[in-house]
């Protein structure tokens, strides 16, 4: 996936979550954040950050979206819709190695009284897909979630519930970076979250990580890290 017009600016404040101060070519700005967790680690005064700036006449309360931030050595996207639309284009190119040729995948998928990532076919296979972007890394190895997270369990309930009825099912961290060694649940923030994943891989659910081939205008699905349970 690619953004168009980025621009670096360098972080300021975030008044609320939905909204930073930055600052662009000297010039004080306010962007659009997309990305509601707290991500404080990642957005600390002065860090450097990546907007997708749009023209004057767009309909928009904002010109800029932050998409991406500096953390030391690492470039890290911390857009909440870019594991989607990147692991979308990983899924349908036939790229996962668990669904190499799938001949029918849809997004956003009702089943029952849930809605799935993504529904795949190939062949007789059927299979529902759940995708959980992370961006919490520490020495190495990526984290999620970052906060509790009640629906992400709910999620993997569900998930759960699928394999039961006979259907493949997937969990997919998509860790939104390159360089960490390994995916682990974040116990010490959630505990419970990694219980459900515990619980999900029991009933035959599938855990994947993959990390992310980064750059400021693209995120792309890269290698498969391991997965710490």
């Amino acid at each position: 996936m690619r953004y168009q017009h980025i621009v670096a600016g360098t972080f300021q404040a975030r008044p609320n979550r939905f909204i930073a101060r930055v600052t662009v070519n000297g010039q004080d700005e306010i962007c659009h954040v997309k990305n509601t967790g707290r991500c404080a680690e990642l957005l600390v005064p002065g860090a450097r950050v990546y907007l997708e700036s749009f023209p004057p006449d767009c309909p928009r309360k904002t010109k800029f979206d932050l998409v991406a931030v500096k953390k030391g050595t690492l470039l890290i996207n911390m857009d909440s819709q870019a594991p989607n639309r990147a692991f979308g284009e990983f899924l349908r190119a036939g790229q996962l190695p668990a669904l190499p040729a799938p001949t029918l995948v849809k997004a956003e998928c009702a089943h029952g009284s849930s809605r799935f990532d993504f529904y795949a076919e190939q062949g007789s296979r059927r299979a529902f897909l759940e995708v959980k972007g992370v961006t919490l890394e520490e020495e190495g190895l990526a984290l999620f979630p970052d906060a509790p997270t009640l629906r992400g369990i709910k999620h993997i309930r569900e998930l759960a519930l699928a394999a039961q009825e006979g259907f493949e099912a997937y969990a997919v961290f998509v860790v939104q970076m390159k360089g960490v060694h390994a995916f682990a649940p974040n116990l010490r923030t959630h505990p419970a979250f990694g219980q459900a994943l515990q619980d999900a891989r029991a009933a035959g659910v599938h855990i994947l990580a993959y990390d992310c081939r980064i750059a400021p205008d693209t995120m792309a699905i890269g290698q498969p890290v391991p997965v710490l349970l």
